[in-house]
């Protein structure tokens, strides 16, 4: 697996437990929630300085965003946005 799509699944299984979502992580962590999200789908290559940033607001060490997953991982994620009736 490619390191921007490793990162991407981690940062968005993080983001999901924490019942986080993009626009509270990207403003929390200081990152355009655009550049967030693409970030999630492997799109964009982050510095270092903002998978710091965003670790040290999911709590994890920066390490975790470079954890090996197994691919059923993602399965229980969906895709698009959360219904507002939540």
């Amino acid at each position: 697996m490619r390191g921007r799509n490793l990162v991407g699944l981690n940062l968005r299984r993080l983001r999901v437990e924490r019942d986080i979502s993009q626009e509270r992580l990207a403003f929390d962590s200081g990152v355009d929630r655009s550049y967030l999200g693409g970030m999630e789908r492997g799109e964009e290559n982050p510095t270092v300085d903002i998978l710091d940033k965003v670790a040290f607001t999911l709590a994890v060490p920066i390490g975790q965003l470079f954890a090996e997953t197994e691919g059923e991982v993602a399965k229980g994620l969906k895709r698009g946005r959360k219904s507002a009736a939540r």
